[in-house]
């Protein structure tokens, strides 16, 4: 079975292909093929790259139509030197990643027109990310015609969350709108939690289990019996903890004030809330923690100011995840942030030695998931490479 992941976003897409013919495995197998397309350089030019047998190959194409663009980078499938395929009809299914599935989608799901019609409703949910996705998933199918399609929901993992968690203390008529916690980054937190069961030699349904997803976006989950009780995101993914360029959770009277004072307007506090702030709003120089931390160890005071807030925020948060687990077996630090910085780990889980979280001395950066806590901790600490397309390719088998 060849699978296909397609992860389609506003200006850029990722996928690749995943060869089953030999069985499923727990592990995640190398893909076949690799692709990326990228809007964000050059005006009306998308700039394709993609990796297959051995080969590569990176062309700039003048494209602006994202339909056209995905047509361009499948065709490197079975044409030129990333051929790995000798037909399109050699692929079995496509998994999509969708990032909001609402309250109606608390797993993944094949596809058909209910679905589609579902993903353009929820649209106002996530303005950013469902046009996207569903124009993936139509331009896919009239690229490869009635070949089964999965969505994978980025919302599924936290919709079984307790009321109380999902619920937030506004008039009665949000619960009634629909307006309430929903929590995003749901595929790697579940595939993490999995993973973490995997090294500890503990069954998933036995462990209380805190996963940090700390990337450009970040979120936090708590995991409990395999399911997520508790996280930092919600109605949107701009509360929680501070990240890249979003404040995360911020005083609402602030943006009162705002719009009373200085006369600001719905889209001038969403660019100022989404684009305009956490580490590149702090810092003013970057939305990349390496290079905040590079200005940082430098002596630059705006930088160690970011710094800091970003680790106060996410102690804060890691807490009241772990009072919402009621105990913890084990911290997981995953994502472009997660899975690199030391200085991360180090400083985020000092508030916690009282529970008996001790990490080794010497920490550096692996290719493979690590263990970064020392023997006799009594709570573990692992850096896990998130899996994502691999858990919707996992998706896609366990439906069809």
């Amino acid at each position: 079975m060849k699978i296909f992941v397609l992860n389609a976003g506003s200006s850029s897409h990722k996928s690749c292909l995943f060869d089953l013919s030999q069985g499923i495995e727990d592990a995640m197998p190398e893909p076949l093929w690799r692709a990326a397309l990228d809007w964000t350089h050059q005006q009306g030019q998308v700039e394709l790259s993609a990796s297959g047998a051995g080969e590569s190959v990176q062309q700039v194409l003048p494209i602006a139509d994202k339909a056209e663009g995905l047509e361009a980078m499948v065709k490197t499938l079975v044409d030129g030197p990333t051929q790995v395929l000798d037909s399109l009809s050699d692929i079995d299914a496509v998994g999509h990643r969708v990032v909001h599935g609402g309250r109606e989608y608390i797993d993944s799901v094949r596809i058909d027109d209910q679905v589609k019609a579902a993903i353009q409703r929820l649209i106002p949910l996530a303005p950013a990310h469902n046009p996207a996705n569903l124009q993936g998933i139509e331009a896919m199918e009239g690229i490869l015609g009635d070949i089964p399609q999965v969505a994978v929901f980025d919302t599924a993992f936290h919709a079984r969350m307790p009321e109380a968690a999902a619920t937030y203390p506004g008039p009665y008529a949000w619960v009634e709108q629909g307006i309430r916690r929903y929590g995003f980054h749901g595929i790697s937190h579940q595939y993490v939690a999995q993973r973490a069961a995997d090294m500890v030699g503990r069954d998933l349904a036995d462990l209380k289990l805190l996963t940090c997803h700390l990337g450009n976006g970040c979120s936090l989950a708590a995991v409990k019996g395999g399911l997520s009780v508790d996280t930092t995101m919600g109605f949107t993914p701009l509360e929680g903890l501070m990240m890249g360029s979003r404040s995360g959770s911020v005083d609402p009277g602030i943006l009162i004030y705002l719009i009373r004072q200085e006369g600001y307007s719905a889209d001038q506090l969403d660019t100022l809330l989404n684009k305009e702030s956490g580490l590149k709003g702090l810092s003013g120089l970057s939305n990349d923690m390496r290079s905040v931390v590079e200005a940082m160890e430098q002596g630059n005071e705006r930088a160690r100011l970011a710094v800091d807030v970003f680790i106060h925020r996410l102690r804060r948060e890691m807490g009241g995840m772990i009072a919402s687990l009621g105990g913890l077996e084990a911290v997981v630090f995953t994502a472009g942030i997660g899975e690199n910085s030391p200085l991360v780990w180090q400083r985020a889980c000092e508030g916690f030695e009282f529970l008996g979280v001790r990490l080794k001395d010497e920490l550096g950066r692996a290719k493979e998931d690590q263990d970064i806590a020392v023997a006799d901790s009594r709570v573990r600490a692992l850096v896990i490479h998130t899996q994502e397309e691999w858990a919707i390719a996992q998706a896609c088998i366990g439906l069809l």
